[in-house]
């Protein structure tokens, strides 16, 4: 059941953030790991990779569609010039700033609806209890001794 809501959450997040940004929800959370202060200046494709739970040959395609919007820029790492960073540029930081208030009112909706569905589970959980309880007591018939 949580995997479900899980599911239902980044899927509302993501129509949220395509419909009024046309960012899907990988590439807003890119964005967000490369805008971080601790991040410095470029964080590497594997350490992005960690940052947002998604395999390195996925965020490689992923950085090169944010290259290719200019949200990001790829460039050799710092004292590796074999391995690849991605930077945010000042356009796919301001992405990220307009987009932060869709994906913060997104996510308060989704988890709302997520508690109700969680409720309207265990709801009804309760009433399937209740009612087997009630049928099983009116098929055993009368208290013994009655």
């Amino acid at each position: 059941m949580a995997v479900r809501l899980l599911g239902r959450v980044e899927k509302q997040l993501d129509e949220a953030l395509q419909h009024e940004h046309g960012l899907p929800l990988s590439e807003y959370r890119a964005l967000c790991a490369l805008s971080r202060p601790d991040s410095g200046s470029a964080l590497r494709m594997g350490e992005l990779a960690d940052r947002i739970g998604l395999k390195d040959s996925t965020v490689t395609r992923l950085v090169g569609r944010l290259e290719a919007r200019g949200l990001a820029e790829r460039a050799s790492a710092a004292g590796d010039g074999r391995a690849v960073a991605a930077s945010i540029t000042p356009v796919g930081r301001q992405r990220y700033a307009e987009a932060t208030p869709t994906y913060r009112a997104a996510l308060g909706d989704a988890l709302e609806d997520a508690l109700a569905n969680v409720y309207l589970a265990d709801l009804a959980a309760w009433v399937r209890t209740g009612e087997s309880a009630v049928n099983g007591a009116a098929t055993l018939g009368p208290p013994a001794g009655a």
